[in-house]
């Protein structure tokens, strides 16, 4: 009697299985280590501006507060609340895909993709107003002691530079993040989950509320400064 190969076996068993691992247990943890790991270097990636603007911040304080509070402390705290409730509809995304439900999967992936759309529109509108402001950093910036704070015009450039690059960084993982859901539900369309088989769900799920979390320290750091 002829053995069966391990490529003829995994395809037995299930057909979402690599051929190099023994069981979908083993591909779900080696999927969950690798976006753990990639996870780590975000951190790093962040911390390396959350470090920078720290640094200024304490070196110009007054600049930093008077620069925060032309920031528009209503749209940032609706936004807020706009990529928590994304990260709810995606917590309820990976359950479906949990129970093998696969409208409830998608609804819940579109309905995040939506709330991604309105923060990412928000924050569209937020920059237009500071272009119209001229608050944006470089050869057209102005800052008027007068009106706007009796600071240092420097800087307040330096807080502004900050603001877009964070933020700009930010939303550039969440349209990043916008892609790779959209691909999930092109698949899950296609019966590409089930409930022994939804890892790479579950992954992006780690990936979105990591950008959630860096949003909830963006949010006092950049627009509560000195508020009471």
């Amino acid at each position: 009697m002829s053995i069966p190969s391990t490529a003829e076996h995994h395809t037995t068993t299930h057909p979402a299985l690599a051929h190099h691992f023994n069981d979908l247990a083993q591909q779900r943890e080696a999927g969950t280590l690798g976006m753990w790991t990639f996870l780590v270097t975000e951190v790093m990636f962040f911390g390396g501006a959350f470090t920078g603007y720290a640094y200024y911040r304490w070196k110009f304080p007054e600049a930093f507060q008077a620069a925060s509070h032309h920031l528009d402390i209503v749209l940032g705290t609706i936004n807020t609340v706009v990529l928590i409730c994304s990260s709810l509809t995606m917590v309820l995304a990976v359950q479906g895909a949990q129970r093998g439900d696969r409208k409830r999967l998608v609804r819940f992936l579109l309905l995040t993709i939506l709330l991604a759309l309105v923060f990412l529109g928000i924050k569209a509108f937020e920059y237009h107003h500071k272009w119209v402001e001229g608050h944006v950093p470089g050869r057209y910036f102005r800052w008027d002691p007068q009106h706007d704070g009796a600071v240092s015009p420097g800087g307040a450039q330096l807080f502004y530079s900050f603001y877009f690059t964070m933020t700009g960084i930010h939303a550039a993982h969440m349209i990043i993040g916008i892609g790779v859901i959209g691909v999930l539900v092109w698949m899950a369309l296609r019966g590409r989950f089930t409930p022994e088989s939804y890892g790479a769900v579950e992954n992006t799920g780690l990936y979105w509320h990591f950008v959630d979390i860096v949003w909830i320290f963006l949010f006092p750091l950049l627009y509560l400064i000195g508020r009471h």
